[in-house]
């Protein structure tokens, strides 16, 4: 598949921050936490 890797990455980082940061907090968190594993990966994305 053409975006098998990058899917990969980005799920990966999804899965980093749920594990990370647990449940009950506002989606504006997860995405800041997100944007932050994003980051780490050398992806880059707009909020």
């Amino acid at each position: 598949m053409k975006h098998q890797e990058l899917t990969e990455k980005i799920i990966g980082c999804a899965f980093q921050v749920y594990n990370k940061m647990g449940f009950g907090f506002l989606e504006s968190v997860y995405e800041k936490c997100l944007m932050i594993e994003l980051k780490k990966m050398g992806l880059k994305a707009i909020a």
